[in-house]
């Protein structure tokens, strides 16, 4: 045990850089210029950053670690007066007199944006600036900067006397001032961070006045033009809290492994403030206790301390054999360090700590480049890291998130198999870093910055990374952060910020961070705009293909690589994850990454009937600027909902996998990707299945180490190959108790195979009344005493099928082509719906150019041709049994048509480079969205039963996380509410789907397999450019653009559709396809679906299936077994 102490007067402790310049103006004389329109003016008065922490006065409150138990501590949340000018010219100069009666003012509450409470216009723009769009001039800010002005009394406890007293705003945006009083005591406008105020000298006794005006916009707003809700007032916790005059100002706990990652170094530096007037003689100790409460640390300093100075006080101790920290097992040890004055306690702070030990070396492994790879290793071990990207968001709101909607994220984020947060892009609430010790989570800590509206060009006037006017307030920002949040466990990589170009400054807030980690953690510092500059220990690049990540991967790079961004999940989205992963497994040096983003960023409203829905950029003013719904790029919905594309997450992020080494002998490796867990603990159950009935089944448990594989056999000799019966080998893997927030019984990985089991289906044949085959003007019909089959000619549609009396199509919307699917937001991003558009018209406007009818051996073939626009044909046969069961065979015909060339989009144009991106021969290619048929039934026919794939809608490039399997559902529920409608309820690799209800049932059996949506809605219903009552997501507009709107067709945007457009209709829409494109999900603004995943329209499709009316689920396996063709 060794200690140091060090004594320093307040003047030269506070001699860092942002206090050398925030506290210059420490009088709080208003300059010439206002705070809020002074780049070098920051903070005025305020407090330097420092860890956030609570002052307690005993030992057992202090283990709570509850501010609310502490009875130093004040909330001051809830309600509060409110005055707001939409023009902080129109404020009255008296304003925060305390004397100024608040009769006439509204009620607002605290926390929660101003705009959402009714005050003011909510703005969404992704990479402008709101209150100037186009060619921003910093430090410029408009005229009408609307300004709010709250105001509540407090008083301070008795108990307070004689301590020091600290006012807390925990985050208010923007241009922050505070009066207590009417007295002016400071100024902040760091949004993000705490801003903290002494204010002794301004209280009274007796009642308290508090005023905080705040104004919209302020020279910080510069630095915060991150992609979210631009609001404004209060977005986190207020309150009051006390110390005594001798007491903690900061400590710093480094509590890392030596070189077995067994044994923990733990050292604490402890600086002591003396805010009396006396010399004092006290005792400093601290105390690090286990899980259990068992002491496993102690000592205790004894300090003489000088007034009006701060001296620091080190311990340092080395623990054998500790309990590490880790996001498998976030083993947290408490440490309470306590202050004694004459022996009495008069302070106690404690705080969580975490053994870890986070590092950037070379591995043994060589790359294809010939050298070493290089990696970032936790523990000694080359983790992935399985995150998300998260915003404040609270539908309710705004940007202020209570501690039980945080735990409800990081339950959600632990039980789908994520283990990382990338903080965007700012820090975010204390409660935050301290559940992300708990739950285990770790953190990406990002500085408050991002000036994305000006862009990159280094040249002076361009990016303001590389200004030095604007040097202060980015350190200052970088310092907010690291301060508070540098004893975190939690916090794994340090971010210098997001999108606002590189530059001297970012190698300024870089060198800071380097210099402060030499005698903390060591933790990495990343900056996504550095790339491959020196300021970035990670290569931490934006939206990578999965086709960039196996060539990195597999050449080597000489950092680790772990992309910020990607998997884009805007609206109904996500495709190619599993793909991206299958590379990061792989290769040491690729290291996971984080999805852009965990919630859509909806506000709750109300329509004019009461409806709920989410509204987005473009719902709270017709001319505002607007990036429309690009805020909506969740995984969950804003009430937390997960997304469908949650699945896919999970199953891409299992910390169990599985690999067919010989299916067809049952032999399948095991593989445990945790990093710090063996399997003990987990039961792996496998199933044999034929179609949903299973066979043979067991359950192991394989005491299998971290990163170690393991050969397993299923029995799977003796499988009787069947017509119409899938053979499939399932794993499932659940905890055996509890971990954490997961609970025992829980899956956690799952898997399935196909086996190469199958046999020949038996040709079908069917007798009945017999068929005759006759035309009626332009209506083709084949009919008998049981069956009623109607094509119309002109229409090229079946209009009727009735089979033994019961008609199956709804109102004559029968067999017709499909060719268009309802745009998805990556549709739209990338310019397909204009580019595609004719499949639409092809899928509506229907030219037959024949249409016969024949009875051969005793079947009736009715063959229709359709002259498709694009050039193609497109050939149906029906092959109707006298029992009335119909085949419907199709026959895609190529064609070669180049897409509509779309030029590259603003969005493209300014977003962040990003690697590996599909080249443009592939995106000019003609594809078709998808080739298939729909029709309607009968409302009452919504009972649905199908085995395919499911039981959550999947695609093409996102279905590995979804079991084929036999599921019931409704076709109603089929729908999932978007927070803009699309594209949705899709299911893939289907074999059959059931379709009844009310005596009336409906098989439909693919002649191998097919895809489709069986819904309550129609196609057009969730297309944003048939829904016609709305209007257009328009862009950044100036007045002049708002002048000059182009024209523009259907499809070049999206419109203002919301969940309140959608009700379900009085039928059920099928549509039944070979295949649907996939979804895309590497970004929402240029990529397209790759290539694998895309139906070119130069070639030829074939495909059936076939229509058994009267037939239900329990009779599919049977009917499966037959061909139809």
């Amino acid at each position: 045990m060794k200690h140091v102490i060090k004594k320093t007067m307040f003047a030269g402790a506070l001699s860092c850089f942002l206090l050398g310049t925030a506290l210059a103006d420490n009088a709080v004389n208003q300059p010439a210029k206002p705070y809020w329109q002074d780049i070098q003016v920051v903070a005025v008065n305020k407090e330097a950053p420092r860890s956030s922490f609570m002052s307690y006065g005993d030992r057992a409150t202090a283990l709570t670690s509850r501010y609310e138990k502490s009875p130093f501590y004040s909330l001051l949340n809830g309600t509060w007066k409110f005055y707001f000018v939409d023009s902080y010219k129109k404020l009255p100069a008296n304003i925060t007199d305390p004397s100024v009666s608040t009769s006439d003012w509204s009620d607002i509450t605290v926390p929660g944006n101003w705009e959402v409470q009714g005050h003011g216009t909510a703005i969404y723009t992704n990479h402008g600036y709101e209150f100037k769009p186009r060619n921003p001039q910093p430090p410029l800010l408009p005229e009408a900067n609307p300004v709010g002005v709250y105001r509540r009394d407090f008083e301070i406890p008795a108990t307070w006397d004689g301590r020091d007293v600290y006012l807390n705003i925990a985050g208010a945006k923007s241009g922050l001032y505070v009066y207590v009083n009417g007295k002016e005591v400071g100024y902040s406008e760091d949004s993000k961070n705490p801003a903290e105020f002494l204010i002794n000298k301004y209280l009274q006794p007796g009642k308290n006045v508090l005023t905080l005006k705040i104004f919209r916009w302020s020279t910080g707003s510069y630095l915060e033009c991150q992609d979210f809700w631009r609001i404004s007032g209060i977005e986190r916790d207020v309150y009051l809290w006390s110390q005594p005059k001798i007491a903690v100002n900061d400590y710093r706990v480094v509590s890392t492994l030596d070189d077995t990652y067994t044994n923990g170094i733990f050292r604490l530096a402890m600086d002591i403030k003396n805010h009396s007037d006396k010399v004092k003689d006290i005792d400093v100790t601290y105390e690090l206790l286990d899980a259990k409460g068992n002491v496993a640390a102690t000592a205790e300093n004894k300090l003489w301390v000088s007034p009006n100075t701060i001296t620091t006080t080190s311990f340092e101790k080395t623990l054998d054999n500790v309990a590490t920290w880790n996001a498998e097992h976030p083993n947290l040890y408490k440490l309470l360090m306590t202050i004694k004055e004459d022996g009495k306690v008069t302070e106690v702070i404690p705080q969580n700590v975490g053994f870890r030990r986070i590092e950037i070396k070379q591995i043994d492994q060589i790359a294809g480049n010939g050298k070493p790879y290089t990696v970032l290793l936790f523990n000694g071990q080359p983790i992935k890291f399985k995150g998300v990207n998260i915003h404040e968001h609270n539908p309710l709101t705004g940007h202020y998130v209570p501690e039980e909607l945080m735990r409800k994220d990081f339950e959600l984020m632990k039980l789908n198999n994520l283990n990382s947060v990338r903080l965007c892009h700012y820090p975010q609430d204390r409660k935050f870093y301290e559940l992300c010790d708990e739950y285990g989570l770790y953190v990406y800590d990002e500085a408050n910055i991002e000036s994305h509206g000006m862009y990159y060009n280094l040249r002076k006037g361009g990016t303001l990374g590389n200004n030095p006017e604007w040097l202060k307030p980015h350190m200052d920002r970088t310092m907010n952060m690291y301060e508070r949040n540098k004893n975190h466990p939690s916090v794994t990589i340090w971010s210098l910020g997001n999108e606002a170009g590189n530059g001297y400054n970012f190698y300024q807030t870089y060198l800071y961070i380097k210099d402060k980690e030499k005698t903390m953690m060591g933790r990495p510092v990343n900056y996504e705009r550095a790339q491959w500059e020196w300021n970035s220990d990670m290569y931490v690049p934006q939206y990578p293909s999965a086709k960039w990540l196996e060539e990195i991967g597999k050449n080597g790079s000489d950092r680790p690589v772990a992309p910020s961004e990607y998997a884009h999940a805007m609206g109904n989205s996500t495709g190619n994850l599993w793909d991206q992963w299958q590379a990061i497994y792989k290769y040491p040096n690729l290291q996971g990454g984080y999805i852009w983003d965990w919630v859509d960023q909806g506000i709750l409203v109300k329509d004019e009937n009461g409806r709920d829905y989410y509204a987005y950029g473009g719902d709270f003013g017709k001319d505002m600027p607007s990036d429309g719904n690009f805020l909506c790029n969740g995984i969950v919905n804003p009430d937390r909902t997960p997304h469908p594309a949650m699945e896919e997450v999970k199953y891409a992020h299992q910390n169990i996998g599985f690999e067919a080494v010989d299916a067809a002998n049952g032999v399948f490796k095991v593989t445990n990707r945790f990093y710090f867990t063996g399997l003990k603990d987990y039961m792996i159950s496998y199933t044999v299945k034929a179609n949903n009935k299973v066979i043979k089944s067991n359950k192991m448990s394989l005491d299998l180490a971290p990163q170690a594989s393991q050969e397993i056999t299923v029995p799977v000799e003796g499988l009787k190959p069947e017509a119409g019966v899938d053979y499939t080998v399932n794993f499932v893997v659940t905890t055996t108790k509890q971990d954490g927030v997961i609970p025992a019984a829980y899956d956690i990985a799952q898997d399935q195979f196909v086996l190469p089991v199958t046999a020949e289906k038996t040709a079908y044949k069917a007798g009945g009344p017999k068929l005759a085959v006759s035309e009626e003007g332009d209506a083709l019909k084949v009919t008998s005493s049981k069956v009623n089959f109607v094509f119309d000619k002109k229409a090229g549609v079946v209009t009727s099928y009735k089979v033994g009396g019961t008609e199956y199509f709804n109102e004559g919307f029968g067999i017709q082509p499909n060719f268009w699917r309802a745009p998805n937001d990556n549709d739209y991003g990338s310019g397909n719906p204009k580019r595609l558009e004719i499949w639409e018209i092809s899928s509506r406007n229907f030219n037959v150019t024949s249409a016969t009818g024949e009875i051969v051996d005793g079947n009736a073939i009715v063959k229709v041709d359709y002259k498709l626009p694009a050039g193609n044909q497109f050939l149906v046969t029906y092959k109707i049994y006298p029992d009335g069961v119909m085949n419907v065979a199709t026959h895609f015909t190529p064609a070669h048509l180049d897409g509509v060339k779309i030029g590259i989009s603003e969005s493209t144009a300014t977003a962040t480079f990003s690697p590996g991106r599909s080249n443009v021969s592939e995106r000019d290619k003609m594809v078709v969205p998808r080739i298939g048929v729909r029709f309607r039934l009968p409302v009452t026919m919504d009972q649905l039963e199908y085995f395919g794939r499911g039981p959550l809608e999947n695609y093409w490039d996102r279905k590995a996380g979804y079991p084929i399997g036999q599921y019931k559902s409704t076709a109603e529920a089929q729908y999932f509410p978007y927070v803009r409608p699309q594209e949705n309820g899709h299911h893939c690799d289907t074999r059959w789907i059931s379709l009844g209800g009310k005596g009336k049932n409906l098989l439909i059996v693919a002649d191998d397999e097919m895809e489709f949506n069986a819904m309550r809605n129609s196609v057009e219903d969730f297309d944003a450019g048939k829904t016609t009552n709305r209007p257009y997501q328009w862009n950044n507009f100036t007045p002049e653009e708002i002048a000059n709107r182009p024209e523009i067709g259907p499809y070049d945007k999206p419109r203002q559709t919301h969940i309140n457009d959608i009700t379900p209709r009085n039928f059920v829409e099928v549509c039944v396809d070979l295949k649907q494109q996939g979804l895309a999900g590497y970004d929402s603004w240029y990529s397209r679906p790759e290539p694998e995943y895309t139906l070119p329209a130069d070639q030829e499709y074939k495909w059936g299936f076939t229509l058994i009316p009267g037939t239900n689920a329990n009779g599919a396996q049977k009917k499966a077994g037959y061909s139809y063709k």
